[in-house]
């Protein structure tokens, strides 16, 4: 119990003490700012406060950004691993590297995991200990700006103490010569002592404090003037030292995630392809035995009127629009008139002359294609003229031949183009998707002629020429290919 009023003393004697040094500093600073005291500048000292303030001011904010970044790693961590977890659900065991996918997963969640602790290692700590140095020197800082003030306070108190006794000697001497002269020269001389005593007290107690104000800011002082210029130099080699870190870990994780990827996406392009191979195979199983059996009953399309079919997949390679020239064949050198031998008696077919629709064309849609020495042999060997053939028709038939006869005779003399297959009538409207395909519109009548190279040829198209661009211009040259569905024989 009795130590609590000592401790009771002593605390309000610091207080007392602390209470009067802040109302000396701030008499000070009001005398300094009023220019009735001198301040002690120190140019360098204060460019270097300067730098340092800067230089906390932007640790801070790199500080701030860095700890933002490793946030959004964090984010982007948990937004990829979840994005993983889906496919990785979705994913079936039968599927093609289901268990690579899997390990894939665990991979790049480990590589996210290790990248952001590395950062959390190499940057943040070191900026957080690197920022940790500037509280210790601005609170050094402070407190010596507190020191100065104690310290030009205290040089003018010596000051003002040497200017006083000179002035107090100067007033003493009238007062002394009364005192000398009213009280006895034993009292005379205790009065002088005492003067002398009070005045070498108060200048001893100025010079002393001004000696411990002095010593303590010089102390700080040197300190710092060390420091500042150390600190704001050490600022280069510690971004540089952030930055590579960051970079170097930023360029090893990107590496080892594209390593991820690029796998992924092998794996999953393989997967692609084992199913289209899967699909194609299935489909051309279910297809394989209806096509045949189509193409063996009717070469024709059943179209439904109205209608488009689908349009097959497009050539893959370009056919040449011009073809090279034609190949010189016996059939080119027949004469007009051994064509018109064709329609002798026993080459020419029976023709209701009262029913012209009815009448068909022999199977062989090419009359360059057929057996001319077999037809030869059948005809009678005289040469018959379109008189003659004329005449034996009204003959026949006195009545005169529709006019759809009459078209029928000139077309069927016309020459075909080489390697002619059979003629198409298009059901549909196409429109032509490249350069080297036919534009067609329903009721054309097209000229199917053999592909250049079996190559070339594509399932579901076909290529030929317009019968009226052939009968006016005799040039493959507007040849084309066209989707065989949007047609049929005629």
């Amino acid at each position: 119990m009795a130590e609590l009023p000592m401790g009771k003393g002593v605390s309000a004697g610091r207080l007392a003490s602390n209470v009067q040094k802040k109302i000396t500093r701030a008499q000070e600073k009001v005398l300094q700012k009023l220019g009735k005291a001198d301040e002690t500048k120190d140019l360098a000292f204060e460019e270097g406060v300067i730098n340092f303030n800067k230089q906390l001011v932007e640790g801070t904010k790199l500080q701030k950004d860095l700890r933002a970044y490793l946030t959004a790693v964090k984010a982007m961590h948990e937004s990829s691993k979840h994005l993983y977890e889906c496919l990785d659900e979705m994913y079936e065991p039968d599927w093609y590297g289901s268990k690579d996918v899997e390990s894939l997963f665990e991979d790049s969640d480990l590589l996210w995991t290790d990248f952001h602790q590395k950062l959390v290692d190499h940057a943040l700590i070191s900026m957080d200990t690197y920022l940790g140095q500037f509280p210790d020197i601005r609170a050094r800082i402070s407190k010596r700006d507190r020191k100065l003030v104690d310290f030009d306070s205290a040089r003018h108190n010596y000051a003002a103490v040497n200017k006083g006794k000179k002035k107090e000697g100067i007033k003493i001497t009238k007062p002394a010569s009364l005192l000398e002269r009213a009280a006895p020269g034993w009292a005379q001389g205790i009065l002088s002592a005492h003067n002398v005593a009070q005045t070498s007290l108060s200048r001893s107690q100025a010079e002393e404090e001004l000696d411990r104000a002095q010593k303590v800011f010089e102390e700080i002082n040197i300190d710092l003037q060390e420091e500042l210029p150390s600190l704001w130099n050490s600022r280069v080699g510690f971004y540089v030292n952030t930055f590579q870190s960051m970079a170097g870990l930023e360029e090893k994780f990107h590496r080892e995630m594209g390593k991820i990827n690029q796998n992924l996406n092998d794996t999953l392009e393989k997967l692609e392809n084992q199913d289209t191979s899967r699909n194609a195979g299935s489909q051309g199983a279910r297809t394989s035995a209806p096509q045949t059996s189509e193409r063996t009953e009717d070469a024709n399309h059943t179209l439904s009127p109205g209608v488009p079919p689908a349009i097959p997949k497009s050539p893959s390679k370009l056919r040449p629009a011009v073809p090279p020239p034609p190949k010189v064949t016996p059939s080119k050198d027949l004469k007009q008139e051994n064509i018109i031998n064709l329609f002798g008696e026993a080459a020419t077919p029976d023709i209701s002359v009262t029913s012209p629709t009815q009448y068909e064309a022999p199977a062989t849609a090419n009359l360059l294609d057929m057996d001319l020495d077999s037809l030869q042999a059948a005809t009678t060997p005289v040469a018959q003229t379109w008189d003659s053939w004329e005449a034996t028709e009204k003959t026949a038939a006195p009545e005169e031949p529709s006019a759809e006869v009459k078209a029928k005779a000139p077309a069927e003399s016309v020459e075909m183009p080489e390697g002619l297959l059979f003629k198409v009538k298009a059901m549909h409207d196409y429109n032509a998707n490249d350069c080297d395909e036919l534009e067609l519109k329903a009721g054309d009548v097209v000229l199917v002629v053999t592909f250049e190279s079996q190559d070339d040829q594509d399932d579901g198209w076909l290529v030929g020429v317009k019968e009226s661009d052939w009968i006016q211009s005799k040039d493959l040259g507007k040849k084309g290919v066209f989707p065989e569905n949007f047609t049929e024989r005629i």
